[in-house]
Order: C-alpha cells, then structure tokens, then sequence
C-alpha cells in the first residue's frame, strides 16, 4: 500500500521540483542511487518497469524509503497496464507514471487515492487526462514537443499543471528554458546516471550533480 497520501505527494514534488527516473537490474546499484539521491536533497524519485524482475528491486526500495527515507516518495513509472499498476501499489508505489494515459490505470489510482502522472503530447490528451482526475501531466516525449508548446498550454489550460520528462539537461541553461515555459517539474534519467559512473559506483558524483540540479532550480 502506498505510505504518502496523493495530495502529499503533489506537494512534494512541487517542493523539490527534480525527480529522477531510474532502472538498474542490481539491487546494490539502485540502493546507492537512491541514497545520493536522497543526500543531494531529492525527496521524489521514480523507478521504471524496465527489466526483468524490476517490480522485486521496487519492492526493495519501497521498504528501504519506509525504513530508512520515509519522507522519500516513490513511484513506479513507465506503466502501460493497469494489472501493472496495481502490482506496485502492493508493492508500495506512491504515485504512477506511464508513458501515455490509460483510463483503466487512472480509475485504478483514483479508487486507492493514488497521484497518476501519464504522458500527453497533445492538449486532448491533457484534457482528458483532467477529466479523469490527473492533476500533474508528465509532457512526453519532451524532446519533441519542445518548452514552446508547454508555454502555450497556458492559454487555453492555464490550470494546467504539468512536469516534463526527455529532453531536460542537468544545465541552468536548459532547466530554465523549462521552468521558465511553465513546467512545475522535471524528470530526468541518463543525464544524472551516465553509464560509466553506475559501472564504477562512484556515486558521489551522482550525488554531486543531482545535487547541483536541484540548486540550480531553486535559484530559478
């Protein structure tokens, strides 16, 4: 069952408006992510239904969040199914991420008080994602929309919240082209998790760069 209440989880994310999107198949590499994460200041961080099994590394980070983070909220991200989904809410999933809306995943959120963050790329997607009780969009894929058409959200939907993930940078140069067009959020994955850096452990640097782009979002 999710610790965190999905208005919580709202505000967390808005707070500390970073959330890292992760997979790695050993559990040693994801529980070291998750403390430089954590270190660095992040206190939202999804990890991806992206490998064999990955729903068992969850697990493991769900109960080290709720022993030793519980004020870390988890989610479970690249979600296309609602048996999926209801997978990591057993498993302790505190929000949802998938990368387009699903009806069947958000009546399922909406029946256990759980936040849905689905991508849209176009503003019907965004809309009927509204209508369905989504209160953060996830902007997907960022790259190709671009910062542009999140700025012209706020025409017609200027009540519309919305978090980007793909085509984020850990620069000032970037991130503020983003928060600037509007965003209240970003998710980023290999730009703070480059290869080599998980093939060495040396997590320090993860914790430095996170930690670096997390200040630079707070002076914006």
């Amino acid at each position: 069952m999710s610790r965190i209440p999905r208005l919580t989880v709202y505000q967390t994310i808005r707070q500390v408006p970073l959330v890292p999107v992760f997979y790695h198949p050993d559990a040693d590499v994801c529980d070291g992510v998750l403390d430089a994460c954590y270190r660095a200041g992040v206190r939202a961080f999804e990890f991806t239904n992206r490998g064999d099994f990955a729903h068992e590394r969850f697990a493991e980070l769900s109960k080290r969040c709720a022993r030793d983070y519980p004020d870390m909220v988890l989610g479970a991200g690249t979600l296309l199914d609602a048996p999926t989904a209801a997978l990591y809410l057993q498993l302790g999933a505190d929000f949802i991420v998938g990368p387009n809306f699903n009806e069947e995943i958000a009546r399922l959120c909406n029946r256990r008080k759980v936040a849905y963050l689905p991508g849209c790329a176009t503003l019907t997607e965004i809309a009927t994602a509204h209508e369905w009780g989504v209160e953060v969009v996830k902007i997907f894929p960022g790259d190709v929309v671009g910062p542009n058409f999140v700025k012209s959200l706020s025409g017609p939907m200027p009540f519309a919240s919305a978090m980007v993930t793909g085509g984020v940078e850990p620069t000032q140069e970037s991130l503020a082209r983003w928060f600037k067009a509007g965003v209240v959020a970003v998710g980023m994955g290999s730009q703070l998790f480059p290869k080599d850096v998980l093939a060495n452990r040396t997590f320090d640097k993860i914790e430095t760069t996170v930690r670096d782009v997390v200040r630079i979002i707070a002076e914006l």
